[in-house]
């Protein structure tokens, strides 16, 4: 991919070009209502359930389809980029995206729902890449950790304003209008983006690795859908969980041999790995799943099991984790442009790991105020971990490569996500289990446990975030930029001069 021909890569290093602010603003209005609808529908699963007349595990494919679907396109949004074009490729995913939740709405049994939710993702999965694959080559080297803070905002607010969304459309509406409040979000997206984004050349000899995709495709959906199942079989070990688990590991194993050894453009460049801060990154995004976000499970089970809130209640009393995330996003992105990533991820982790440590002592009775405290702690420290760890995931790749790393950030946040999510409903059904003789308080005793275990996997990330890249490595990036915009100045001096 080719950097954004209406964006020009900023040259004095302090903030972003109003251009790329209004690529951002096209791209961003597309992605929230990706963001948006996934946590909004997670809310949704006992109400669909009873007004569908499906048992919880059937209307649980709601959810499920949707991220297989999802996370199966991923792997194609590079090779859709060059076939098509970037803009093509954006409008097309966002229409799909629509008409999936327009036919969502419309769902007159459990089984269309899911069919139509399998339609929503594949158009979300191709989103997600082409938004970030087009943001930072827009942004160029120098503005990375600016440009995550734009790129991350979605995310970051989805989980914490999604189910406040959700149980008010469900409090007051019809369960429809959970996908309904997308088709006027989505067609702002198209108007701005048919009318916003440059149009980019398409490749027509553009090479598709079909063994590569018949191999990490199914490779990821077996995953992905195997972890799933973990926490409702009680552990790894059941045949639902260990056959699509292993399963999954078999193919994506015959794509690392596939991919390191084609003389072909392989669908996902694996030697990026090569690059330290690319894998640290990765690494990170992953663990992420266990130790950043394991709590984002518990925090909701928390207050609706052992507080006996609703799910609208449980959400507003999580809203102060979404203000301390908005409170460090914007200096975390300038912070990791002038010093880098390590400094600012390392005290992310330390924000949010004393943000969760009130939790490890709450009980039936905790003051809220204390929590809500901890809880604007604890998102300031999730903000300041998300963003640095983005942006080097980039720091150093060309143009060429910026396609193909947004394919293994994403896919890496979906394992991630997957472990993480099987992981603590294990950790979680292990500690209510042993608390059975002891009522709310033995209860409240569960959740404590399962919350320690969250501060010990956040404290174990701390060691590959000591790999990311620091101010050394900052100021070594600017003085080469620095060098090759001499040599760049220099050679056009010298062409006019010859003329």
């Amino acid at each position: 991919m080719k950097p954004n021909p209406q964006v020009k890569e900023p040259t004095g290093g302090e903030g972003l070009d109003p251009a790329f602010l209004k690529l951002a603003l096209i791209l961003l209005t597309g992605a929230m209502a990706v963001m948006f609808d996934t946590t909004i529908v997670n809310v949704a699963i006992l109400t669909l359930s009873r007004e569908l007349s499906a048992s919880v595990s059937t209307t649980q494919w709601v959810i499920s389809a949707y991220v297989l679907a999802l996370a199966m396109v991923i792997p194609v949004s590079g090779w859709a980029m060059d076939r098509f074009g970037a803009k093509q490729t954006w409008l097309g995913a966002l229409a799909l995206f629509t008409v999936g939740s327009m036919l969502s709405s419309l769902a007159w049994n459990i089984e269309a729902l899911i069919a139509f939710r399998v339609l929503q993702g594949i158009g979300g999965g191709l989103m997600l890449p082409v938004l970030q694959t087009l943001l930072v080559n827009a942004a160029g080297q120098r503005n990375l950790g600016r440009m995550m803070s734009l790129v991350s905002l979605p995310a970051l607010l989805g989980p914490i304003l999604g189910p406040v969304l959700g149980g008010l459309i469900l409090s007051q509406l019809s369960w429809r209008w959970i996908f309904w409040i997308n088709i006027p979000v989505c067609v702002a997206a198209l108007v701005l983006a048919w009318r916003g984004l440059a149009p980019t050349a398409p490749k027509r000899s553009s090479y598709l690795d079909v063994v590569g995709l018949a191999l990490l495709s199914p490779g990821l959906a077996a995953m992905i859908y195997g972890l799933s199942q973990a926490g409702s079989h009680g552990g790894f070990d059941n045949p639902a969980v260990l056959l699509p688990v292993a399963s999954g590991a078999v193919l994506l194993g015959g794509f690392v041999f596939h991919a390191l050894s084609t003389k072909r453009p392989p669908l996902l460049d694996l030697r990026l790995f090569a690059v330290r801060s690319f894998t640290a990154s990765n690494v990170l995004l992953f663990l992420s799943g266990l130790s950043v976000y394991g709590a984002m499970l518990l925090l909701p089970l928390y207050e609706q099991q052992v507080r006996g809130q609703s799910a609208l209640a449980a959400g507003l009393l999580l809203a102060p984790q979404g203000l301390g995330m908005l409170l460090t996003r914007g200096y975390a992105g300038k912070l990791t442009d002038h010093i880098g990533a390590r400094p600012i991820v390392l005290c992310g982790f330390l924000l949010t790991i004393a943000g969760t440590l009130a939790y490890t002592q709450a009980g039936v009775d905790t003051n809220e105020l204390l929590l809500g405290a901890s809880l604007v702690v604890r998102g300031a420290g999730l903000g300041a971990v998300t963003i640095p760890i983005m942006a080097a995931a980039y720091l150093g790749l060309r143009s060429d490569q910026v396609a193909h790393a947004s394919i293994a950030t994403r896919i890496t946040m979906q394992l991630g996500g997957a472990f993480g999510a099987a992981v603590f409903a294990l950790i979680l059904q292990t500690q209510l289990g042993a608390q059975t003789a002891g009522g709310l308080a033995g209860r409240a005793a569960a959740f404590d446990n399962a919350f320690w275990w969250s501060i010990a996997l956040t404290a174990l990330a701390i060691i590959p975030a000591l790999f990311l890249p620091g101010s050394r490595e900052v100021a070594a990036r600017r003085a080469e930029q620095a060098h090759a915009a001499a040599g760049r100045a220099a050679s056009q001096a010298a062409s006019v001069r010859g003329r």
